[in-house]
């Protein structure tokens, strides 16, 4: 199949991203949803410092939707600081998506991570990239799966990466989304944390997932592994994974928002008080101690350094 046009732009990001774990990063966040920017610094650099290769910030886990302009702003600049490739999210709720590009290119995003919409995905595609000229990673997300044949027409914009598949338990459709992805030329990025090293094997070549907001060694180590010839190897570490995403990704299933953070908290990368997801289902504390009591992780996995 012949492949299809890219903006300059767009094949820079593309390849710069190949081969990379993108953390999808949380917002630590109080209770009431107030954010301490040097609480968020330290958790970002600490998940640069233990294995993330590049960082999508006010994403699903990062809860973009539904922070304020100014908060946006603020977490973003936190990001564009480290030396890794930064995603911002964008869409997916009542703002204006363009306008949240158009912000994420003047303070110095990479990409933008388009989330899917109700309306025409394809011209929300166009909107965004006529405000920012930002290059675009669009995402099929379980919650809003997106049609076969809308997915070619997004895929057809020059301004488009790749495709960030996230789709939980429908294997067949992150197989055709990557395949999609890549017979259009296009970065394959897997989003699959219930299905992540065997969407490696279906031709992701990079990595964008939430379950690497915490434990990032962990989904770190799935990746090097895979990139060796040591079979064993990756099954072990894909085995850890595994575990991690059964406990955090589990029903109710925005809960492991949640759950990233309580882990976060418990590996030192951001205060306990932090730790807080107001924008998602209430969990019981006896899931948060049954969490915590699991060991998912190789022994020299480390915590970010965080003060407080």
């Amino acid at each position: 199949m012949r492949m299809v046009d890219i903006d300059p732009r767009a094949a820079e990001l593309r390849d710069r991203l190949r081969g990379t774990l993108i953390a999808a990063a949380a917002t630590p966040m109080t209770g009431p949803g107030e954010i301490d920017l040097d609480v968020v610094a330290r958790y970002l650099s600490g998940l640069v410092a233990d294995g993330a290769t590049g960082l999508a910030v006010l994403a699903h886990t990062g809860r973009g939707p539904f922070l304020a302009s100014a908060e946006r702003a603020a977490v973003v600049e936190c990001a564009a600081a480290l030396d890794v490739p930064v995603l911002v999210g964008v869409g997916g709720g009542p703002c204006d998506a363009a306008e949240q590009a158009r912000a994420a290119a003047d303070l110095g995003a990479d990409g933008v991570l388009v989330f899917p919409s109700e309306g025409d995905r394809a011209v929300l595609h166009e909107q965004v990239w006529r405000a920012a000229r930002l290059p675009m990673v669009a995402f099929d997300l379980y919650t809003r799966p997106c049609p076969t044949d809308v997915m070619r027409e997004v895929l057809r914009h020059p301004g488009v990466a790749g495709l960030k598949t996230a789709l939980l338990s429908d294997a067949m459709g992150c197989q055709r989304a990557i395949a999609l992805a890549r017979e259009s030329g296009r970065l394959a990025i897997t989003g699959e944390d219930r299905m992540f090293g065997p969407s490696l094997l279906w031709g992701a070549e990079a990595a964008l997932v939430g379950v690497a907001a915490a434990a990032v060694g962990v989904t770190a180590e799935v990746m090097r592994a895979f990139g060796e010839p040591d079979l064993r190897a990756f099954e072990r570490a894909s085995g850890r994974l595994d575990r991690l995403a059964a406990a955090t990704f589990t029903e109710p299933m925005e809960g492991y928002v949640q759950r990233m953070l309580w882990l976060a908290a418990a590996e030192g990368r951001i205060p306990a008080l932090h730790a807080c997801d107001p924008y998602g289902p209430g969990l019981p504390e006896g899931e948060r101690r049954d969490l915590l009591a699991q060991d998912f992780g190789p022994a020299e996995e480390r915590a970010g350094a965080v003060a407080g």
